[in-house]
């Protein structure tokens, strides 16, 4: 796999699947449900966003944070099922 540095207020995500129990204890796993994942861990951050004055705002996530994001803001990297490119913005909470 190769290294990918986000660029600016980018993150790269891992995507985080569940497999999923009904009921009556038959567990279902990930690829049943083909729905895009909404949880990750931060794997590389970018350097912030490039502010008007030539300034670069603090990312406030760092590698290794579990994330909640927005259903269909990751965008995919062609050949890496297992990683998404995210902007900071999208992500709407880190999970403790």
């Amino acid at each position: 796999m190769p290294n990918y540095k986000p660029l600016n207020d980018y993150v790269l995500v891992k995507p985080i699947t569940e497999d999923e129990t009904t009921k009556a204890g038959i567990i279902l796993p990930d690829t049943v449900d083909k729905e895009k994942p909404e949880k990750g861990e931060i794997v590389a951050v970018g350097e912030g966003k490039l502010l008007d004055n030539g300034q670069r705002a603090q990312i406030s996530v760092k590698i290794g944070d579990k994330v909640v994001f927005k259903k269909y803001a990751p965008d995919e990297i062609p050949g890496e099922e297992d990683l998404m490119m995210i902007k900071e913005e999208d992500i709407m909470a880190v999970i403790e």
